[in-house]
Parts: C-alpha cells; sequence; structure tokens
C-alpha cells in the first residue's frame, strides 16, 4: 500500500514539473535529428548507425532529470518524513525510480519510434526494439537511482552523478546496442537479449537495496 500511495505522489509530482519530462523528450528528439540532417539522405550508412545513436540519446536524455530525483525530498525534509513513518528506504528508493521510468522511459519510447522511421529502420524491427529501451530505460532509472543517492548531499553532484552512472550503464549500451544491429543484419540476436535482460534481472533487487543505504547516510 505505501508503495501504491508513493508512486501517486510522484506521478503527481512529475505533472507539477512537467516542462523536465518536455524538455528530455525535446533533447532526445533533437540530438537524435541532428546526426541524419548532418550525415545525408544515405539510407544504408542511417541504418548503420541508427542502433548505437538512439541508444546514445536515449540514455543521455533519461539522465537530465535524474539529479532532482531524490533532490527535491532531501532539501525540503520529506526523506526525513517519510523514514519517521516507518517507511522502508529501499522501498522509497524503489518508487521514485519507478515513478522515473513511468515518467521519463515511457515518453521516450513513444518518442523513439517516429526516429526509427528517420533512421530508414524496417517496421519488422520495431518490436524488438521497444522491448529492448524498455529494459535499457529501465536499467537507467535503477542505476542512475542509485548513484544518485550515493550523490546525494555532495557539492557539485551534477558533476559526480555521471561519473558514477555511465561507467556502470556500459554493458546495457553495449548489449542494447549489438541487439538491434544482429537484428538487422539477420544475426543470432537472443544473446544479447538475455544479457540484456540479466542486467535488468541484477539491477531490479540490487539498485532499490543500494539506494536505500545511501538515502540513510545522506539523512544521518
Amino acid at each position: 500500500m505505501p508503495f501504491i500511495l508513493l508512486l501517486q505522489r510522484e506521478i503527481l509530482l512529475s505533472f507539477r514539473h512537467a516542462s523536465d519530462t518536455i524538455g528530455t523528450i525535446l533533447f532526445f528528439i533533437l540530438t537524435a535529428t541532428l546526426f541524419p540532417l548532418a550525415l545525408g539522405p544515405e539510407p544504408q550508412r542511417l541504418q548503420q548507425i541508427a542502433p548505437a545513436i538512439l541508444w546514445v540519446c536515449a540514455l543521455l536524455a533519461a539522465l537530465l532529470p535524474m539529479e532532482r530525483i531524490f533532490q527535491q525530498d532531501y532539501e525540503d525534509g520529506s526523506l526525513d518524513q517519510f523514514f519517521l513513518l516507518g517507511i522502508s528506504p529501499s522501498t522509497l528508493a524503489f518508487t521514485k525510480m519507478t515513478g522515473h521510468w513511468l515518467c521519463t522511459g515511457i515518453p521516450l519510447l513513444c518518442a523513439s519510434i517516429p526516429l526509427t522511421i528517420l533512421y530508414n529502420l524496417p517496421i519488422s524491427i520495431l518490436p524488438i526494439f521497444i522491448i529492448s529501451l524498455s529494459l535499457g530505460t529501465a536499467c537507467q532509472s535503477l542505476v542512475g537511482g542509485m548513484t544518485n543517492s550515493i550523490a546525494l548531499g555532495a557539492k557539485k553532484n551534477s558533476f559526480l552523478l555521471p561519473l558514477l552512472t555511465f561507467p556502470l550503464l556500459t554493458p546495457v549500451l553495449i548489449f542494447g546496442t549489438m541487439l538491434i544491429d544482429a537484428k538487422l543484419n539477420n544475426l543470432a540476436f537472443l544473446p544479447n537479449l538475455q544479457l540484456l535482460g540479466a542486467c535488468f534481472a541484477i539491477a531490479l533487487p540490487f539498485c532499490p537495496l543500494a539506494a536505500g543505504a545511501g538515502l540513510r547516510l545522506a539523512i544521518e
């Protein structure tokens, strides 16, 4: 029950800060659009670079609002109130991560669909692309939430957060890019999908626990 109530709160807060989500989507669309404009109308070349460009742009865009995932509650004392109410730090962290994915990851998935057409990707690849990007953005929310809790309260955490997050997300980026590339070239793509799923399976239980510990240290 606390999870549902906290998640509702996160979604309501995201509506109040809708400009963050809009800015994230605009950043994703703008950066992903600039590459085809720079390279010119070469369908074969666009297909070759599409997996890497779309994945990198999506992960960079999802990182933009990550800095504020715990910051507001930390500054206004809401974290202290949640802990005093007996809410588990890991439950609170998982709720924040879920809210981030719902309010950032899903809009990014929707925005990526027309971009696949821009990059001349076949329609048949769209389902596997959406599945892989869903796992990738979910991993980003989990890992980013964990690193954010570690950097919470630190000076210049906006510089520290990317340094902590990007190395941990490198395997996700590699497996996701190789998955789409293998599908495009009619190669075996299931191993990369399984590895991507394994990254998510590891992050799902571990990151909220680590983030909860980071939140408790930040409060103390």
